[in-house]
């Protein structure tokens, strides 16, 4: 019997980050098929669409491969790359992982709030209506039935169109075929998925859960069992047959992890056990990147307390608005609160924190400003703006520097 391997929290946090694509700063200038084979690494790529700095999806792709074409994730999603669909909640997901999500699309009434069964049945006609539309005149946006006081009265005018279109992606009867200017362009099923039938293609429930835990175990990269289910959002999992069965097959093995105890890393990442792995990336991450979207995994790897608080009242907020925390080699070292002014080509930093435990050393101050710079030149700002940080911050950087590309 095989003795089990112990590991350093550090260590720990570095397989996970190894997993994310996170552990090194990228060597040479990103590629188009970074975009895919990143977007594949992590299973999923989630979206938002708050833009006080950068979209989330964009900003989750630039933490890890550096400076790149926002078009490229938009070519790879009209192109086929990647769907849209609710996985941990609305996602850009491989395409050769439509298999996993079709059963949900099958049965849309178990999503909650995302679909509405009484709404289907009320407006049958209208979305059978709007269904046909589409078939006959092509895609179409929700922005397309947008209408002033002024415009007659007809199919273009309809109020309820948008909660259509949710309720047919949600049942799958209608995909994003493309997104313009972040809006997404619904199209049938049938021509964005040519090839798909589902009396050849589907797969039944529980292989695909089976299938959505290996994803999550391969992306987590180590974890431990709980971990799991929250990856796809994935509720009532029958966690210690899973386990049972991917060590078995050789999927996983146990490991013992400094304060966190028995934990289970991916085979994927055996290689790195016994091998010094070093992490040497800084950079800024989204609220929604997958390594602190689930907040308690973020607590017990990281020791990082975060919620995001865009959601939160302003008077009740204890950070800001849209706060980015601050991977520094390994570990999560602060947060950072800032705005993007697109039309001065300003980074406003409103705040920087750092946790309690971060030393401020001269190669973090360093390793900090580069990773804003590098962030700041991406996002085409010319001036960095320091209204708030610690003094020792401040002390190194100024309040306001020029972005040297």
């Amino acid at each position: 019997m095989n003795m089990m391997h112990s590991l350093s929290l550090q260590h720990a946090r570095n397989l996970h980050l190894a997993a994310q694509g996170l552990l090194r700063t990228p060597s040479r200038r990103a590629r188009f098929q970074d975009i895919v084979d990143c977007v594949s690494r992590m299973s999923l790529l989630q979206i938002d669409t708050i833009n006080v700095v950068a979209r989330s999806p964009y900003l989750v792709l630039f933490s890890r491969l550096g400076t790149y074409p926002q078009a490229w994730l938009d070519q790879a999603l009209t192109q086929g790359n990647f769907f849209e669909y609710w996985a941990h909640e609305a996602c850009f997901i491989p395409r050769e992982d439509y298999k996993l999500l079709r059963h949900r699309m099958l049965s849309p009434e178990r999503l909650g709030w995302k679909y509405n069964a009484a709404w289907v049945k009320e407006h049958q006609q209208e979305i059978a209506g709007l269904l046909a539309h589409i078939q006959q005149n092509g895609p179409v946006r929700a922005a397309d039935f947008v209408s002033d006081g002024n415009h007659k009265p007809g199919w273009w005018a309809w109020k309820p169109h948008k909660r259509h279109l949710e309720n047919l992606f949600s049942a799958g009867e209608l995909m994003v075929a493309e997104r313009r200017n972040f809006q997404r362009v619904y199209d049938l099923r049938s021509r964005v998925m040519p090839d798909w039938q589902d009396e050849l293609h589907s797969i039944n429930e529980a292989e695909a859960i089976r299938l959505m835990l290996l994803n999550s175990a391969r992306s987590l990269g180590i974890f431990r069992a709980n971990w799991l289910p929250d990856y796809y959002r994935l509720k009532r999992v029958a966690l210690k047959p899973f386990l049972m069965q991917a060590q078995a097959e050789g999927h996983i093995v146990p490991v013992n992890v400094e304060a966190l105890g028995e934990m289970w890393l991916h085979r994927d990442y055996l290689p790195l056990l016994n091998s010094s792995v070093s992490a040497r990336h800084s950079a800024l991450l989204s609220p929604f990147d997958p390594v602190v979207w689930d907040r308690k995994r973020a607590l017990e790897l990281f020791d990082f307390d975060y919620r995001i608080e865009c959601y939160t009242p302003e008077a009740k907020r204890k950070y800001g608005y849209f706060v980015l925390p601050i991977l520094h080699r390994g570990k999560i070292k602060g947060r950072l609160d800032a705005r993007m002014l697109r039309k001065s080509r300003q980074l406003i930093i409103k705040n920087l924190w750092l946790e309690e435990a971060t030393r401020v050393t001269q190669s973090f101050v360093q390793d900090v400003q580069r990773a804003i710079n590098r962030f700041a030149t991406w996002q085409e700002a010319e001036q960095v703006i320091v209204e708030q940080a610690t003094h020792d911050l401040l002390d190194a950087w100024t309040s306001s520097w020029t972005v040297h590309c």
